[in-house]
């Protein structure tokens, strides 16, 4: 049992599995924030490398369902059409991922903290986060580079996905499924980046592989009560969620 908790106290297991649990129930109902929310909250109890390495599991299998949804066919036909962001995105996780381990905590909780306010702030503030985009194909390279870097570091690498999803202006299916396929993509160069950089020990492994579980209950719940809920609201609060996150990331980050 020592072994799958990864040297946590039985508390800071425990808070691992809720938060996990919780995170897993808000990429159900809304489709994303499962990442930030795990590395956020985790990020305030546990090291850095242990924060990375715990939601790498549990990211790469909640998104096989999401990104085969509506079939193999149309999930291949989604790595053709976004082949460059995929490209882009990968390259970046794998040279960044290699610099986690050298990163000062307090940088590392900045660079986390920041986006991820940002990004909550604006979505709650209705700001549009949609580019004109004069030349999509220079679009894909530079927003999956900027994700795939910050993928390598955090384990996150959603929000710039989501501004050029917002740019081209795809519709909810697609938008649903290139996420599904990008983040499970970007999940499974994650594991393989980290095995070699050693954030990925077995200890960390097996922390990791015991965090799919309350990962894949909580979507399960997400999904079953999604057309209940109120969506706009519960986007508001997981928004307000991440705001607040993000701000204590760098609050932590300065010596507040």
């Amino acid at each position: 049992m020592e072994h799958l908790m990864a040297g946590l106290t039985p508390q800071a297991f425990i808070a691992a599995l809720l938060i996990t649990l919780i995170a897993g129930f808000v990429k159900g109902a809304v489709g994303f924030a499962m990442p930030m929310i795990m590395i956020s909250a985790f990020s305030s109890f546990l090291p850095p490398e242990t924060a990375l390495a715990g939601l790498i599991l549990p990211t790469l299998i909640s998104n096989l369902s999401q990104a085969f949804r509506q079939g193999v066919a149309p999930a291949w036909q989604t790595v053709i059409t976004y082949r460059r962001m995929l490209i882009a995105t990968v390259a970046f996780i794998v040279i960044s991922a290699q610099f986690v381990r050298v990163i000062p905590q307090d940088l590392f909780l900045l660079l986390l903290g920041l986006p991820i306010t940002i990004f909550a702030a604006l979505q709650l503030a209705g700001v549009g986060l949609g580019l004109r985009l004069e030349h999509r194909s220079r679009a894909e390279w530079i927003l999956g580079a900027i994700g795939g870097l910050y993928g390598g570091i955090s384990g996150v690498w959603g929000p710039p996905l989501l501004v050029y999803l917002l740019s081209i202006k795809a519709d909810k299916l697609e938008t649903v499924r290139v996420q599904g396929v990008v983040f499970l993509i970007g999940a499974a160069v994650l594991l393989v980046a980290h095995l070699h950089s050693g954030v990925m020990t077995a200890s960390t492994i097996s922390f990791s592989a015991v965090l799919v579980l309350p990962a894949m209950i909580g979507q399960t719940l997400g999904v079953a009560i999604q057309d209940r809920l109120d969506q706009s609201k519960f986007r508001r609060w997981t928004q307000i969620l991440l705001v607040l996150t993000g701000l204590n990331l760098m609050r932590r980050a300065v010596g507040l």
